[in-house]
């Protein structure tokens, strides 16, 4: 960990916290998903800087090391798009490779949507294309549904607030490495879905989980709750909806995303391909929604095989 070197780029006044190790001309940006940051990425940015590549894991801005936006409640997932092609401008890299996981997968995809002769290929971990428009879970999902209860402007501030940074981040890793969706009773908030006597996931350590919550003291979770959860249904002009590059999808059979209304038909049939029609799809049988972490050595091949493959 120690080689990982860190720097700033300052976008529109904000200084953005991007992790960096390897000297490669080929680069791979790893764009994390929520309750993540760059440290998420620790095994992989690693294994591919060994590989021959530069690469890079930015915070989003609120995230991390990261400053947060002036009105956090103004954030939006267009953001990570313009501050991606920000950093890239800023360290004078014309293509790359984009690895993302959870809800990164919409600044990926649409970034490469929106500048495709900046994007070699895709990979995403946890969540498919996903085209404008198409979240609309919460219609089709009881009222405690997660993202319903984090949506609800206060709410979530209130629950996470009776705890730590450190305790909300360990409940979020138990809560989303089960295979069923997150879903609290009338009277419960999400937080109390876990015993404080629940063991941390056995590939998680102690260690990594104080790296996290020295991050998310710093950062609080105000911007980290607008983008992904308050921006969902964000309007994106998109000059179309299909990715023509090269993409590859990895999945955790036991991912709980695969419980989310439409999900594993849209994936297992095929559909996706209508969208990303160059698509691989990867399935790792014993897989949660942290399979980069979850399986390091698993997951690095894979990147690896698709990164040598289309180089």
């Amino acid at each position: 960990m120690d080689e990982i070197e860190h720097r700033y780029v300052e976008v529109k006044g904000l200084k953005l916290h991007v992790a960096e190790i390897g000297s490669g001309q080929s680069v791979v940006v790893f764009l994390h998903g929520f309750p993540e940051i760059w440290y998420s990425w620790r095994h992989q940015m690693i294994a591919v800087s060994n590989a021959g590549y530069r690469a890079i894991a930015p915070d989003y801005r609120g995230y991390g090391l990261s400053d947060p936006p002036a009105e956090p409640e103004n954030a939006a997932l267009g953001d990570l798009i313009t501050d991606l092609l920000a950093i890239l401008d800023a360290l004078s890299i014309p293509k790359v490779f984009l690895v993302a996981k959870d809800f990164g997968a919409w600044p990926a995809y649409y970034f490469a949507l929106l500048y495709p002769e900046r994007v070699l290929g895709i990979i995403t971990m946890g969540v498919p294309f996903l085209p404008p428009g198409s979240t609309t879970f919460d219609k089709h999902l009881p009222e405690g549904f997660y993202i319903s209860r984090w949506r609800e402007p206060g709410r979530a501030e209130a629950d996470f607030g009776r705890l730590d940074a450190k305790t909300v981040v360990r409940n979020v890793y138990i809560l989303f490495s089960k295979s069923e969706i997150p879903i609290a009773g009338e009277n419960q908030e999400i937080m109390d879905l876990v015993e404080p006597s629940t063991p941390l996931p056995p590939w998680f350590t102690e260690e990594d989980l104080e790296a996290y919550g020295a991050l998310y003291t710093k950062s609080g979770f105000r911007t980290a709750l607008q983008v992904p959860y308050r921006s969902l249904g964000e309007e994106f002009k998109l000059p179309n909806t299909k990715v023509e590059g090269p993409a590859l999808l990895i999945m955790g059979e036991k991912d709980y995303v695969f419980k989310f209304p439409g999900i594993e038909d849209y994936i297992r049939s095929g559909q996706v391909k209508t969208f990303v029609p160059d698509l691989e799809i990867t399935y790792l049988p014993e897989g949660t929604h942290f399979v980069q972490e979850q399986f390091p050595d698993q997951v690095n091949q894979l990147i690896l095989t698709f990164l040598s493959k289309h180089s």
